[in-house]
């Protein structure tokens, strides 16, 4: 899975928009492109908004998939391209001040250290999910998204 947030974004409302890419084997199965209900004052906060709902799609997905009667024993893995949240919610030390932003924090910590899920960085250059983000050249997006499409993952 890939996510990323485009931080204040929206020029009318200044909220971030979250992307998220989800991959089964190497198939993309499931991507969401949406305007976050909370405005953001820092990038952080709106690239933690978007491990919160990954998080939320990622476990609903393994659930499904374990419903299904599929073996699904290994954690997944959700790759962002913010190197401070994915750094925070591997460290037990860190806090968080506002109260939403902590939520999702722990939302995350949780999954981590239960196994669900394993967390990892990612270029910003190369994240797929930014093409659901903001808008893109044609050569960058097929540059993102063609080795998925056509299965040229390495």
């Amino acid at each position: 899975m890939f996510k990323d947030a485009s931080h204040a974004t929206c020029l009318d409302t200044r909220r971030s928009v979250t992307g998220i890419l989800t991959l089964l084997g190497n198939a993309p199965i499931f991507f969401y492109s949406k305007r976050q209900n909370t405005a953001e004052s820092s990038t952080y906060g709106s690239e933690l908004v978007a491990m919160r709902i990954a998080l939320e799609n990622l476990l609903g997905l393994r659930y499904k998939l374990r419903m299904m009667g599929m073996d699904v024993g290994k954690c997944s893995t959700l790759l962002g391209d913010n190197n401070s949240v994915i750094v925070n919610t591997q460290l037990l030390s860190s806090s968080i001040k506002k109260k939403h932003n902590s939520v999702a924090f722990h939302k995350a910590r949780e999954a981590v250290v239960a196994g669900y899920v394993r967390t990892g960085h990612i270029n910003s250059t190369d994240n797929p999910s930014d093409v659901l983000t903001k808008a893109v050249s044609p050569t960058e997006f097929y540059r993102l998204t063609g080795p998925i499409l056509y299965n040229n993952i390495a």
